[in-house]
């Protein structure tokens, strides 16, 4: 089954785009690490069928309506943030990401970055 690239990923794009060949390996990332990242994806996945959906992430921005009694304006503007972080990390408005893409997605998220970062960016 093939993983995440510049094909189907924005993050990995964006490296490869700069001339960055770096690639996820799960070797690199420690067991607590790994165990952390699918918890949070758990979090996230509201229907628990192992897939993350744009849906579902942007149920948490209208939660702060009921949380701090945030106004439509703010909430709107959670929404576009969420909606853009998430894309970037590698949620497909779409397609969404599934939970054995979620490690990768969030690491390459890191790289690039990471990238941006020493670029100046």
């Amino acid at each position: 089954m093939p993983g995440l690239d510049e094909t189907n990923n924005e993050s990995y794009r964006y490296l490869r785009s700069v001339g960055n060949d770096w690639q996820f390996n799960v070797e690199d990332l420690h067991p607590k690490m790994l165990s952390r990242l699918y918890k949070r994806f758990d979090t996230f996945d509201l229907d628990s069928d192992e897939k993350m959906e744009m849906d579902e992430i942007l149920y948490w921005p209208d939660r702060m309506r009921q949380l701090v009694n945030a106004t439509d304006e703010q909430v709107e503007k959670m929404r576009a943030a969420v909606y853009t972080f998430f894309f970037n990390k590698g949620v497909d408005p779409v397609n969404g990401l599934k939970r054995e893409d979620w490690v990768e997605a969030n690491r390459v998220f890191a790289e690039a970055e990471r990238e941006r970062e020493r670029r100046g960016e």
